[in-house]
């Protein structure tokens, strides 16, 4: 079996590249940019820009499985590249959030949905079998809080208690190393979450109980923090993101076991994601 990773330069794939390397799967690590991939001995950096299709053919030749980043502009000319390619699986890295009612009118969920609808409707042809992974919040988001909290500031917060389900990158990619390589798991869409559901707060206190360093926020409103985002944060991302936050303040999130069901082990908590990046958060 030949798996090509897309969007090697994240954390998801690049640790699906070593657990595939180290079961001794043959892999090809995928890029926009492969001069800029590290990717394990042996295994092959390719160039695939997902919103590219140019790049589509000489990436998957050869290739079995995909894992596949959502990137909806041209999911269905992949999946028509990939069935043409001879591809029997590909496994979706997709997000929790198509699960909202609102998830088509949503910019955030709006593309992982018609990257999953895309899929759905080639393995529907008998093109390929599709498996959805739906995680919810990433627990490397708390990254974002690293510069802040590295000169002692903190976050700007419009919605401290706002709860997440915080998933450590590794669990997500042993998820999708599961499914690439059961047979049985294929086909399926599967919600994943960490073990625990933490507000804002409740991260920023874990953080500074495993690094011992103070971990203070401020509350600000809405308004200030679209306004502090306008740079790097188009608005109706922003937007989005706030109604978000709203919608789960004071709510704790939904919880499921699905990581270990995949993996055979428990989802790892937040404290375990924050000693994995403890130097991150430190002068």
């Amino acid at each position: 079996m030949t798996v090509l990773v897309t969007g090697s330069r994240g954390r998801v794939a690049t640790t699906l590249l070593g657990l595939l390397d180290a079961a001794g799967i043959k892999a090809k690590a995928a890029s926009r940019n492969p001069v800029d991939l590290s990717p394990p001995p042996g295994v092959d950096a390719v160039r695939c820009d997902l919103a590219d299709p140019a790049t589509f053919d000489a990436a998957l030749t050869g290739v079995d499985s995909v894992f596949l980043y959502a990137e909806a502009t041209h999911a269905a000319a992949f999946a028509d590249r990939a069935r043409a390619a001879g591809v029997g699986h590909v496994v979706l890295l997709s997000s929790s959030s198509v699960l909202d009612p609102d998830a088509a009118a949503n910019p955030i969920a709006a593309s992982h949905l018609a990257a999953e609808r895309a899929l759905s409707a080639a393995a529907d042809a008998g093109a390929f079998e599709a498996t959805h992974l739906r995680p919810g919040a990433f627990a490397t988001n708390a990254l974002q809080w690293a510069p802040g909290l590295r000169d002692g500031r903190g976050p700007a917060l419009p919605v401290p208690r706002a709860y997440g389900d915080p998933i450590h990158e590794r669990d997500v990619a042993e998820a999708a190393f599961a499914v690439l390589t059961e047979p049985r798991l294929r086909g399926s869409s599967y919600l994943l979450t960490g073990p625990e559901s933490l507000t804002f707060v409740e991260q920023l206190a874990v953080l500074a109980e495993v690094t011992g360093r103070p971990a203070p926020h401020t509350v600000v409103t809405p308004a200030e923090w679209k306004e502090s985002a306008a740079g790097f944060l188009p608005e109706p991302f922003a937007d989005a993101l706030l109604a978000h936050w709203a919608a789960h303040d004071g709510r704790p999130a939904p919880l499921t076991r699905t990581v270990e069901e995949l993996t055979g082990h428990p989802a790892r908590t937040f404290a375990a994601w924050a000693a994995d990046h403890e130097r991150a958060f430190r002068p």
